[in-house]
């Protein structure tokens, strides 16, 4: 079988160190005296064990057992008397023991790496007795090193990361790599470092593993990211060393080395003079080759007319200029604007001022377009007031629209019936002149709001709106009433004199000085024995007792018609009656019950009696329709 080179040079390597340890295990050490042995109950002199420090080279390849040194005793003459016996680590699964001559061989192949030492007690011993003849010592076989192991970078591969432009020998990342050879044997275990590639970009310090920046001003701009692999190499990097290697990514990190700049020294754009409020005119965007806050942007108009007409914001998303209006443009007042806008960076390096400022600037042209626009209204709400009292076809106000382009078409003008269902007015569509079209009532409604619209004569689908709210003054048309339908009660014990109810009145007309009313008996009942009124001067008036001694089975119901006049121009008036039932009370005056009771009459009533009492109650009867009509008393017959 063929061996490399590298195996070739192992292979002497093994052969030597054998050959020295070989010599070193036969060797004797000097005698040495110890404790006196006691045997068969007699003391003597004990005699020294002869042994030395065992070694055993690691990962032996060879097909016989491999010596690694000899036990003996002064006390063995070589006649075979003696007898040696081993113990400890590996005691005959790995190490065994010639029993005559004390030879110790390996049996099995070992490595360093797994246990570097095996500690082992021998015994000699009389053979034809089997007794001890020298006390049991413990010795130890060290496995000696050879160089089988590479370094190995247990924490690669490695990411790091670097600013750009960074000076020659600034300090990227620190690798390491283990050797489980023996560090204290030869130079198995001394590793040096080195760079297979990254050159001339990077270099690496040769003990320590420190990665450097070995070019000045790495442009991340240009590259960004560079792989590095790194040679660890043993035996001092000298030839039949093994190595192994690791990659490294570097990453160059960005600086604010780049100011901003526009792509454009100026640009123009063109909106339409409808665009409304708040509307996006345009976005602009100055580049720059850094990347994160090193890119973001501010920025601002710095001069030009449209100062006050647009302004622009940042999108933090895209870092653009975003152009907005702020106020509404007109083609007829102004055609153009002319915009000086800076963009600058936010986080500035002072370290790269140097380079010139980190901002740049544009110009932007902005062209507005005519748009044919609806008719405009001078004025944004009409208010119009009518009385309620106007006849059909009274004027009750004008409005008037224009067209506001350049060509000023004849405007043409009617009302949203949407907003006028019942047709209450008329506008003449070319003067613009509103007129009732109906009698107006204010009761039914006190305010009409509704949309005019202009129209171009030239273009119908161009249309203006306005509302006009049309308020219907009061007139006096309405008559006072009861506030409500009252409840009246009398006490059949009632006392001259006595309030049995307070009564108020109600007018649907709305006077600009508030209500002011009057109230009175009619003059037919103003000379009644039984009730009388009292006007209170407070919009209110009381209801009274004339007489005392009220009684059902005589009458159970009045009716009091009663006068009520406003203070209107002119005043109008209503009779409203009042009616009043006569009720059985409880000494407080509460009211038990107001029916009228059926009496038995007396034993031998006549006849004559009966038609009497017939009569009275026609006559009662007869007298309540009189008084229930709202004109007291005004039919003859009553």
């Amino acid at each position: 079988m063929k061996l490399g080179k590298v195996e070739f040079c192992h292979f002497l390597q093994i052969i030597a160190l054998f050959l020295c340890l070989s010599g070193m295990n036969q060797a004797e050490l000097p005698k040495s005296r110890s404790k006196p042995y006691f045997q068969s109950g007699r003391p003597r002199t004990k005699r020294s064990w002869v042994w030395n420090q065992f070694f055993v080279l690691e990962e032996y390849m060879g097909t016989d057992p491999l010596y690694v040194g000899k036990l003996h005793s002064d006390v063995d003459k070589g006649d075979g008397s003696i007898k040696y016996i081993l113990s400890g680590e590996g005691a005959s699964s790995i190490f065994i023991i010639d029993e005559n001559t004390g030879d110790i061989h390996a049996t099995k192949r070992l490595d360093r790496e797994e246990q570097a030492y095996y500690t082992l007690r021998a015994q000699a011993l009389d053979r034809l007795t089997n007794k001890p003849v020298e006390p049991e010592s413990e010795f130890v076989i060290k496995i000696q090193d050879i160089n089988d192991n590479e370094p190995k970078f247990l924490d690669g591969p490695y990411t790091a990361g670097v600013p750009e432009m960074s000076p020659v020998g600034t300090s990227v990342v620190q690798v390491t790599a283990t050797d489980a050879d023996d560090p204290t044997y030869g130079n198995s275990a001394r590793v040096v470092y080195s760079i297979l590639q990254g050159q001339p970009y990077f270099s690496v310090e040769p003990k320590t593993g420190i990665i450097k920046t070995a070019l000045p001003n790495m442009d991340r701009e240009a590259k960004d990211q560079y792989l590095l692999v790194i040679q660890a190499k043993d035996m001092v990097g000298q030839n039949g060393g093994l190595s192994g290697t690791t990659s490294v990514t570097v990453t160059l990190t960005d600086v604010n080395d780049n100011p901003p700049r526009f792509p454009r020294r100026s640009y123009q754009y063109n909106v339409p003079e409808s665009l409304p409020v708040a509307s996006v005119v345009a976005r602009i965007k100055a580049a720059d080759a850094d990347v994160g806050p090193n890119a973001e942007m501010e920025y601002k108009i710095v001069d030009g007319d449209g100062l006050g007409v647009f302004k622009i914001s940042v999108d933090k998303d895209t870092q653009e200029g975003i152009i907005t209006i702020q106020k509404e443009l007109d083609f007829e007042a102004k055609t153009s604007y002319t915009l000086r806008i800076e963009a600058a960076n936010k986080h500035v390096d002072s370290h790269f001022q140097s380079l010139g400022p980190f901002s740049d600037m544009t110009t932007v042209k902005i062209i507005v377009e005519d748009v044919d626009e609806p008719p405009v209204f001078t004025s944004r709400l009409y208010s119009m007031v009518v009385s309620e009292a106007a006849k059909v076809g009274t004027i009750i106000g004008t409005v008037a629209a224009h067209d506001p382009d350049v060509s000023n078409s004849p405007v043409r003008y009617s009302i949203d019936r949407n907003t006028d269902l019942e047709r209450y007015f008329n506008i003449d569509a070319n003067t613009g002149v509103i007129t009732t079209a109906k009698s107006l009532d204010r009761e039914t409604n006190a305010v009409h709001n509704i949309t005019v619209l202009a129209m171009e004569s030239q273009n119908p689908a161009q249309i203006g709106r306005e509302y006009v709210a049309i308020t219907i003054l009061d007139i006096n048309d309405n008559a006072p009433e009861f506030a409500m339908e009252y409840e009246t009660t009398v006490c059949e014990n009632a006392q001259p004199g006595q309030v049995i109810q307070k009564i108020s009145a109600v007018d649907k007309d709305d006077p600009p000085s508030g209500h002011q009313f009057y109230f009175s008996l009619t003059a037919e009942a103003a000379n009644n024995h039984n009730f009388t009124l009292q006007d209170n001067k407070d919009n209110t008036a009381s209801v009274l007792t004339r007489r005392n001694g009220f009684r059902r089975q005589e009458q159970s119901v009045f009716y009091l018609p009663i006068f009520i006049v406003d203070s209107g121009s002119p005043s109008l008036s209503s009779t409203n009656t009042l009616t009043i039932r006569v009720c059985d009370c409880d000494a407080d005056g509460i009211a038990q019950t107001c029916n009228a009771e059926a009496y038995i009459l007396p034993a031998g009533l006549s006849t004559g009696a009966l038609i009497a009492i017939l009569a009275c109650v026609l006559t009662l009867l007869g007298m309540r329709q009189c008084f229930s009509g709202k004109s007291f008393n005004r039919d003859p017959t009553c």
